[in-house]
């Protein structure tokens, strides 16, 4: 028997639908540990301060005091270079689901640690009522 999630993230039960099948056999573990821990809300419920998919946002750096905006989005659609991360990449997983004044971490490709805090949801598909994208 599984044990309840943590609730510490929040997911829309369609984001998990299309998570899972990047998790099909097995790839990708430390995104189907978050799968199963987050609590899984429709669309339409789900609050308007958490980062879903292709949600527009504010992270803060903590150790550089660095303000970045950023995408989390599927990896065909991921370019740095503007923001848009996939979700796949260590940041993303540190970000996905978590909400307005959470912290999250990742290890970056060049081993360094992230600690950055969620300052602000600029835009969210499900606020507009988007619930497909």
């Amino acid at each position: 028997m599984r044990a309840p999630h943590s609730g510490e993230r929040k997911l829309t039960e369609l984001d998990s639908v299309r998570l899972r099948k990047l998790t099909a056999a097995g790839a990708f573990p430390q995104l189907a540990d978050i799968l199963d821990d987050a609590q899984l809300l429709p669309s339409h419920a789900i609050p308007p301060d958490v980062v879903t998919m292709y949600a527009r946002f504010v992270i803060r750096d903590l150790k550089l005091q660095r303000r970045q905006i950023l995408v989390v989005c599927y990896p065909a659609d991921a370019d740095p270079s503007t923001g848009s991360i996939s979700v796949l990449s260590p940041a993303g997983m540190g970000l996905i689901g978590r909400t307005v004044g959470a912290l999250a971490q990742w290890t970056g490709p060049g081993g360094e640690e992230t600690v950055a805090q969620i300052e602000g949801i600029l835009f969210q598909p499900e606020a507009t009522g988007d619930y497909v994208t």
